[in-house]
């Protein structure tokens, strides 16, 4: 999440933003990026799903899906780590890739709920998202407190998930699931200013990287966000 804070510290917060400003352009290129990150994310996803020899290798080889967790945690660290130093096309590449795998890692949840069922929730969470992230750009209250608080939050929610995966329990799986929501509801209003901030103070050379680690950053919020909706929308096949 702070991976913006070396840019945003003096940006004013009640500046006006309207269509067709430098801001209004950075923001079409990171939800442009955002877009098609999960369309390729959803369609890795779906081949997955429908490829028997990707399902078979998954299920006999349980080391591979923390093989991709692994690979998406590296990725999301080189991006945000080493954002000032790639070339905007390098670090294009390495969200394309993150989208790839974890469209990778995703595809068992087509196994798991039904086709309709997903789409429902992708719509809902959809709209969630547009709505907070809208509010995020276009309110003049300053939201950096409330992110410091949604990043405690953040991880608590880490370790809570650990927790229950170590002595599994259905109650507490549903608390994690609604804090879950709260919390990525909550971050995409905040992730969105801190975006429309650093595009303020940015220099035009970096608008290529800032609009790739602002996609990465939605990008994550919104599949979280899915994840977790998906617990209370999601029809079992079973």
């Amino acid at each position: 999440m702070n991976q913006f804070q070396n840019y945003n510290d003096n940006a004013p917060g009640d500046i006006q933003y309207v269509v067709g400003n430098p801001v209004s352009q950075v923001m079409k290129r990171v939800y442009l990026k955002m877009f098609l990150g999960m369309l390729v994310t959803a369609f890795v996803s779906m081949w997955g799903a429908s490829s028997d020899a990707y399902l078979s290798f998954m299920f006999s080889n349980s080391w591979a899906m923390w093989l991709l967790l692994g690979v998406e945690i590296v990725l999301v660290i080189a991006i945000s780590g080493a954002i000032k130093k790639l070339s905007s096309a390098a670090a294009t590449a390495l969200f394309y890739l993150f989208a790839v795998v974890n469209g990778l890692s995703l595809a068992p949840i087509f196994l798991i709920y039904t086709g309709a069922s997903i789409v429902k929730t992708f719509f809902i969470t959809a709209g969630t998202f547009g709505a907070m992230s809208i509010y995020g750009f276009f309110t003049t209250k300053d939201l950096s407190k409330m992110g410091s608080i949604l990043f405690m939050a953040l991880i608590g929610l880490i370790i809570c998930v650990v927790v229950n995966m170590i002595w599994p329990s259905d109650t507490f799986g549903w608390i994690i699931s609604v804090a879950g929501v709260l919390i990525f509801v909550g971050l995409t209003a905040w992730d969105t200013q801190q975006i429309k901030n650093m595009a303020l103070m940015a220099p035009g050379d970096s608008v290529g990287r800032l609009a790739t680690i602002g996609a990465l950053t939605l990008y994550l919020d919104f599949i979280n966000l899915f994840l977790y909706l998906l617990r209370f929308f999601g029809s079992s096949r079973d």
